[in-house]
């Protein structure tokens, strides 16, 4: 299930795309390590245990492209995977949890702002929110981050087929009424489950016409 902003998107050329190859590359602790921009990027970003590494494995059509973990936090890298050699999807550390020391968490930001303003390859950050919980605290604080480094971010829901379908429609107004007071977000938003395949093929077209881009 997506917004109505939604029509008119190519979804079989976001088929195809996500149909080809999708090869880990390398994961950089450092700035330093980033390796040289060559094709479109995309980064993913999270609260900690989001689904954010489900969601990229059930994009790619595999099973353990992105490592998932039932620990929260335990991501501590930006990981790079090359896309048909048409796109680069990178995997940034999740945030939020809550036993990250704030020392940790200031890496965090500094490694990914670093980043950000850095890339002119990037074209977008997809930010996941859980559909149960919506935009929290520590979103909010990120996006601030994103806003502030001038980036286009859009806001994706994971996990919908945890909440009542009657629910749906009342989170997605609440997020679409957040998102319209910041200036670099991306007014469409997209809901996805990585268990019952909703969203998908919408989300794949979407990102599909920002690697032609």
């Amino acid at each position: 299930m997506s917004d109505p902003s939604n029509e008119g998107i190519d979804l079989e050329a976001g088929r195809l795309l996500f149909a080809g190859q999708c090869t880990f590359m390398l994961g950089i602790k450092a700035l330093a390590a980033l390796p040289e921009p060559h094709l479109p990027e995309l980064a993913f970003a999270g609260r900690s245990n989001v689904g954010k590494s489900s969601l990229i494995n059930a994009l790619t059509n595999r099973k353990t492209l992105a490592r998932t973990s039932n620990t929260p936090g335990r991501t501590r890298e930006i990981n790079f995977f090359n896309l048909a050699d048409r796109l680069v999807l990178v995997d940034l550390p999740g945030y939020g949890y809550a036993r990250v020391s704030k020392a940790e968490a200031k890496v965090w930001s500094s490694l990914v702002l670093d980043y950000l303003r850095e890339r002119t390859e990037l074209r977008r950050v997809v930010v996941l929110i859980d559909a149960r919980r919506g935009i929290m605290a520590a979103d909010q604080q990120v996006m601030a981050l994103f806003d502030e480094a001038a980036v286009s971010y859009q806001v994706v829901l994971t996990k919908t087929d945890k909440i009542r379908p009657t629910d749906l429609g009342d989170i997605l107004a609440d997020v679409a009424q957040r998102l319209s007071k910041r200036v670099a977000a991306y007014p469409q938003i997209l809901a996805t489950s990585s268990v019952k395949g909703v969203g998908l093929p919408e989300l794949r077209a979407a990102l599909a016409a920002l690697a032609n881009g």
